[in-house]
């Protein structure tokens, strides 16, 4: 299971209902979802070179850092300046029950996902039942 690290962003969402005012933008947005004996992790980022994405695990820490140059050089007057630049880190924990060892990535089209599969001991699997009588089993052996 992954567990959510980011403590500002229930704080935005409360300001902005409080206050009216707009929560600061997320520059590395995630979607996160179990698909069979799978994670996957979305992070949007777009613009990105994909040589400037670093992926590190340490223990159960995931940390995803990007970095985005900024759109004009010098000598540019911006007119609107809306895509954040520089350099962007998200820091996931990932439960017991994923395998760290064996997490894959693929960077398309400004997106990057993390399949990060499920550890053989937290899948799902059939257990055998057996009757008091004589300990006969009712169902075959556990399988997995």
């Amino acid at each position: 299971m992954l567990m959510r690290t980011d403590p500002f962003r229930e704080l935005d969402r409360l300001s902005q209902q409080v206050f009216g005012t707009a929560a600061r933008p997320s520059a590395m947005p995630i979607d996160a979802y179990r698909k069979g004996n799978a994670f996957y992790v979305h992070f949007d980022l777009p613009g990105v070179d994909p040589a400037s994405i670093d992926l590190t695990v340490e223990q159960n820490v995931l940390m995803v850092k990007a970095e985005r140059p900024p759109t004009a050089g010098t000598g540019v007057e911006m007119i609107v300046s809306e895509r954040p630049g520089g350099t962007f880190t998200r820091q996931l924990f990932l439960g017991e029950t994923l395998d760290t060892e064996h997490i894959k990535a693929d960077y398309n089209a400004g997106v990057l996902t993390l399949t990060i599969p499920v550890v053989e001991a937290a899948k799902p699997r059939k257990l055998a039942i057996t009757t008091h009588e004589d300990n006969k089993q009712l169902v075959g052996s556990a399988t997995n």
